[in-house]
């Protein structure tokens, strides 16, 4: 029986040869789609997965206001918790970000730019295997050091690193371990020093300052709650009510009007793609891709599968007889379902085989695309592979075999193909969905564009053209002051402005596209405004064309500039509720500052976020702003950029830096990286567009053939009476219009209602008109009658003596 079913599939195979092609096809691009989205996933996934405390390990997040997260806490809290909350079994602060650094041994330097500063029990949060040493006794004090395998071969070679003694910033530091970095999670370190002790020692009585990420370890992961709440008290006792009793206010009046700190811990499960706040060392995932992603690759299988169908059972009126005659001979109904779920496993195995090739070739592509290194490698992947192939076959199969195994013997020997009215309203229902994911699509990818387009011409408030930012590492150290960080950076401008071609040269405590690096709270009268700290040096918010609206810029001919004057943005202006700000004193952590200056809102973050309040500081007036001295901005000459840019490469490794690689980006080209995420989005929904577009053609191609070529003896009867052509195009394809316009108005709810909910991801987005529901329709029609009219067209060409001479 099997040799039999297969003969009669490559017999058919070959008669049918556009058929098989084109459900292949179809099916290939649905499933090599979903392999894409499931290895997206899976990855994703997989962060912290392996870890066995990801249930008990919590990040304390801040709620500082009702759109506000930090990942940071003050650095008090940890000891004062774990010495009230019984429910908290440890504790564990890590720097939020990755330090840059050279690492000496033996006249050999190394550079790391993934140095992460954590307290002694961090391998304990973060249980990495180890080679050499042991997790426990890796990180005793502040001359420790672990690093992972990787870095360890690269200063070492071959030779044991244990017990080593290496130099990182002037220090001496010995190898307590060696680990293997070979697991995702959001803390990946090169090296783990233990540097936080100290800092959090030197600000344990700073209740302000939320600096240090807070991991915290629990008993039981149930009393996550009741823990937050533990922190809120504390925070209430410690800041909130010192501030009230500061400001002459009860508590009540005071969280009513500058509101107060609300803790959320969020467990090591979720951080990777559910955080709320900014995320931590390691990029956030993108959930939202993610989840566009998933859905939409899921979407274009089942327009695979519908496609498939629509193919099969257009194709099963040329295999009508085939089955009269098989069932004539005895051929039970089980028997046909079974052959014809045996064809569809056949052409899904197929059909995933060249998936696989598709994915293969392209997973480089899709590789630059996420920004990652996926492979087609895991016990995991294979089995959900196996779940695509069962549920493909069930989907497709079913149908088309039920739909052929209630043929009517008599009829079908007779020539009499007709079906009942309901498997026609199911194909041409298939249709219609057909219609409506296309439309969808075709109306997405041009609003998605719309935004991304509206992005790019936006008015940012500052103009970054042939401005560069050159990446400063600064100096640190123990015995480094702020005055000694400014006198080198003043020795670098001054070097830098020698060079042929330089303008202007300033440094800034910022990056434009990622905002600022400090946020802190001041008062004014009785309000709170929550400013984004932008330390700069004189001139560089001339040098970036930041317009000025009321009041000065800073200058070197005041003297107080350095010491107590303020500029703000319009927004930190309004939020004042104060029509002339200049010349006013606000208390900025502690201490008083006049405003000089509000400029006018530019965009310090991307263009999809809101501009926030922002507070413009010189470098000097803050002795702690020279830690933020780690961007250069030089305008040259654009007529001469390469030598100038050839010269400064040379003064940088002569006179600055010859440790490290000279690095810079143009400003404006830095910027839109970013939102290179929504970018991904709008190239992802183009490609897709794409896909939907040639799969529904495919089905539609389909279902024209199966609906032409059970009206041939009717088109071939018409012609012998004279109808025309054009009439008879007419007659043929007025159907599928109504399909299309049916299917277009299906499209219309979903289409407005997700693409809005996308749109609120960006506080300045495009509005939602007409123009792309008439674009969406004008193309859905016009592809819907260029493959119905040439295949219909076909149709009336034919020789009427082959459908007449049976008659």
């Amino acid at each position: 029986m099997l040799k039999n079913w297969i003969n009669i599939f490559i017999f058919q195979i070959k008669n049918s040869k556009l058929f098989t092609a084109l459900n292949v096809l179809g099916l290939s691009i649905g499933i090599a789609g979903l392999i894409f989205a499931i290895l997206y996933w899976n990855d994703e996934q997989s962060y912290d997965k392996w870890n066995p405390n990801k249930e008990n390990v919590f990040l304390v997040a801040n709620q500082m206001d009702p759109t506000t997260y930090w990942s940071s806490s003050s650095s008090p809290i940890g000891s004062a918790i774990k010495e009230i909350s019984p429910e908290v079994e440890s504790f564990s602060y890590v720097n939020g970000n990755y330090e840059n650094e050279i690492i000496r041994f033996n006249g050999k330097k190394i550079q790391s730019d993934k140095v992460l500063s954590a307290q002694a029990n961090f391998f304990e949060y973060f249980p990495y295997d180890f080679i050499e040493g042991s997790a426990k006794s890796g990180l005793p004090d502040g001359n420790s050091i672990c690093l992972s395998q990787d870095l360890a071969e690269q200063i070492f070679g071959t030779e044991s690193a244990f017990g080593k003694k290496i130099v990182m910033q002037n220090k001496v530091l010995v190898v307590r371990g060696v680990y293997k970095l070979d697991k995702k999670s959001i803390f990946n370190p090169s090296c783990v020093v233990n540097f936080m002790d100290q800092r959090v020692k030197n600000t344990i009585q700073q209740w302000g300052n939320f600096q240090f990420v807070l991991l915290l370890k629990l008993k039981n992961p149930s009393d996550a709650d009741r823990v937050a709440k533990t922190l809120k008290k504390i925070y209430y006792t410690n800041m909130t009510l010192p501030r009230a009793k500061f400001q002459g206010m009860s508590p009540e009046e005071f969280i009513l009007k500058f509101g107060e700190v609300k803790p959320h811990l969020e467990p090591l499960s979720v951080i990777r793609l559910h955080t709320k706040t900014g995320g931590l060392i390691e990029t956030n995932g993108n959930y939202q891709l993610l989840l566009i992603m998933v859905g939409l690759s899921v979407l274009i299988l089942i327009l695979s599968i519908v496609n498939y169908v629509n193919s099969a059972t257009a194709n099963a009126v040329k295999r009508a007889k085939e089955i009269g005659v098989r069932k004539v001979i005895g051929a039970s109904r089980t028997n046909i379902l079974q052959q014809f779920i045996f064809e569809t496993a056949i052409i899904s195995l197929i059909a995933i085989l060249i998936s696989l090739v598709i994915v293969e070739l392209s997973l480089p592509y899709y590789n630059v695309f996420l920004e990652k290194n996926l492979v087609l490698q895991s016990s995991q992947f294979y089995v959900q592979l196996v779940v695509i192939f069962i549920v493909t076959v069930i989907a497709a199969g079913i149908f088309p075999a039920v739909y052929v195994s209630n043929f009517e013997v008599l009829k079908v020997l007779r020539g009499n193909f007709a079906r009942s009215k309901s498997g026609v309203w199911l194909r041409n229902g298939m249709l219609i969905f057909q219609f409506m994911v296309a439309s969808f699509f075709i109306i997405g990818s041009y609003i998605v564009y719309q935004q991304i387009d509206y992005m790019n011409s936006k008015k940012l408030g500052f103009n970054g053209t042939q401005i560069m930012n050159i990446s400063y590492r600064n100096v640190y150290g123990e015995k480094v002051s702020d005055q000694d960080r400014m006198k080198k950076y003043e020795s670098i401008k001054n070097e830098l402005l020698r060079v042929k071609g330089v303008k202007e040269v300033a440094a800034g405590g910022f990056v434009m596209g990622i905002g600022a690096k400090s946020v802190i709270s001041y008062h004014y009268k009785d309000i709170n405004v929550d400013g984004n700290n932008v330390p700069v040096d004189f001139g560089v918010l001339e040098m970036m064309q930041i317009k000025l609206a009321k009041g000065r810029f800073f200058s070197p001919e005041y003297s107080q500039d350095t010491i107590s004057s303020m500029i703000i943005n319009e927004t930190a202006a309004k939020l004042m509720k104060e029509k002339d700000p200049i010349g006013k004193k606000i208390f900025w952590d502690g201490k008083e500052a006049v405003i000089v200056g509000v400029v006018k809102d530019f965009n310090i973050g991307n263009p999809g976020e809101a501009i926030p309040p922002i507070t413009i500081f010189h470098f000097k007036s803050v002795k702690w702003f020279s830690n933020l001295l780690n961007n250069i901005y030089v305008k040259a000459d654009p007529a001469a950029m390469r030598e100038t840019i050839a010269a400064i490469e040379n003064v940088w490794s002569k006179k600055v830096d010859a440790d490290y690689p000279f690095q810079y980006d143009f400003v404006d080209k830095e910027y839109k990286k970013s939102y290179h995420n929504y970018v991904k989005q709008k190239n992802l929904f183009s490609l897709l567009n794409v896909i939907v577009i040639v799969i529904a053609l495919i089905g539609l191609f389909a279902l024209a053939s199966y609906s032409i070529e059970r009206r041939m003896k009717e088109i071939a009867i018409r012609k012998t009476l004279g109808a025309e052509t054009n009439v008879l195009l007419k007659e043929l394809c007025k159907q599928y219009v109504l399909f299309s316009l049916i299917g277009f108005v299906m499209a219309l709810f979903p289409a407005y209602y997700l693409l809005n909910k996308w749109l609120e991801n960006f506080s300045y987005r495009v509005g939602i008109s007409v123009y792309p529901f008439l674009t969406g329709f004008a193309v859905l029609l016009f592809l819907t009658l260029a493959v119905v009219l040439s295949r219909a067209y076909q149709a009336t060409r034919v020789d009427v003596l082959q459908y007449l001479k049976y008659e």
